[in-house]
């Protein structure tokens, strides 16, 4: 596609919303659009460029042992408040409830869903270890929504979830995932440093 055909034109200033150079950069290329404070939407190129990003990833978890699932945005609050971690949350946690006044909240995170399928689905140490991971979009209430993308209230980021029988095989899982980032980073042209 011809770059005069794109939607989502390139800007000859610097919007005066832009705080950080990375946020100024984006929106000077056309590449997001600021719906509200925190709230982005990517536009064609930007949405290319993450889509390849997101490949990537998968390609190396998949290479690493990983396997991929879809866990739901929509959470129940229950899981939250039987970890206690709805409080740890605060005001950071997008909560709504349902036309049955059922509790709900957006989730930031996974860990409570994650926890409740594998009690459900792994019947032995058998069926460890295990490696499963998602890519998907998270929610979190932040107070100053800045920086352009990086304090965000909707986002997307990967998460992994290592299930092992014991500390030499989540030392093997991790050990598996650090591989698979410095993959990651150097398909992307990015040098690590390890801390």
């Amino acid at each position: 596609m011809r770059i005069s055909k794109l939607f989502g034109k390139t800007q000859r200033e610097v919007p005066a919303e832009a705080d950080t150079v990375s946020h100024q950069l984006l929106l000077k290329a056309g590449m997001i659009h600021q719906v509200a404070a925190g709230v982005y939407s990517y536009l064609p190129l930007a949405w290319r460029v993450l889509k390849k990003i997101e490949n990537i990833i998968r390609d190396e978890m998949d290479k690493a042992g990983g396997q991929e699932l879809m866990m739901p945005a929509l959470q129940p609050l229950e899981l939250w408040q039987e970890t206690g971690r709805d409080l740890a949350f605060g005001k950071g946690l997008f909560t709504l409830t349902d036309r049955r006044e059922r509790k709900l909240c957006l989730g930031p995170t996974h860990e409570e869903v994650i926890a409740k399928m594998v009690r459900y689905n792994v019947q032995s140490y058998r069926d460890l270890p295990l490696l499963v991971y998602h890519i998907q979009t998270k929610f979190r209430d932040e107070p100053r929504p800045r920086a352009g993308l990086l304090r965000v209230r909707e986002f997307t980021m990967k998460d992994l979830y290592s299930f092992d029988t014991d500390e030499e095989g989540l030392d093997q899982s991790y050990n598996k995932m650090l591989q698979a980032y410095r993959n990651i980073y150097a398909r992307c042209g990015l040098p690590t440093i390890c801390v």
